[in-house]
């Protein structure tokens, strides 16, 4: 491997690892923001939990104006639902699309989003030293 080549590939495996945190560190920051969204002008509901999973869950709840409502995304926070289940959503009343399971916010994504980073970075450093080691190999090699 060039010099050359190995310093390309390091700095690929820099650029997707930091690439991967700031992702990460989005995502925080997105729920955040939606939570503000919410908490702006919030309404409260009871909602049924139509379909539930690890990444979405879907929710039908009605608002006090008598319009049922069913987020295209579903409702935030959704870990440890269950289908037929009835929760207490907080929702925008400006945008009851945007939807989160009552007492739960942002703090939740910050451990997953967390491990995220750290699980990227203890990949990257063992490949940024072995893309290192061979580097040097390769330049005492041929000198």
């Amino acid at each position: 491997m060039s010099s050359r080549t190995a310093r390309r590939a390091q700095v690929g495996a820099v650029a997707v690892a930091v690439g991967i945190s700031v992702l990460a560190v989005l995502l925080v920051l997105a729920a955040w923001r939606n939570d503000r969204t919410i908490e702006s002008d919030m309404g409260t509901a009871t909602a049924e939990v139509l379909s539930a999973g690890s990444l979405r869950s879907a929710v039908s709840f009605v608002t006090p104006d008598g319009v049922t409502h069913n987020p295209k995304l579903g409702v935030l926070y959704p870990t440890n639902l269950t289908a037929g289940q009835r929760i207490d959503v907080e929702y925008s009343r400006a945008d009851p699309d945007l939807v989160r399971v009552a007492g739960r916010d942002a703090r939740v994504a910050i451990v997953p989003a967390g491990s995220v980073i750290v699980v990227t970075w203890l990949v990257a450093l063992p490949v940024l030293l072995v893309l290192r080691r061979r580097a040097r190999s390769d330049g005492s090699g041929s000198s």
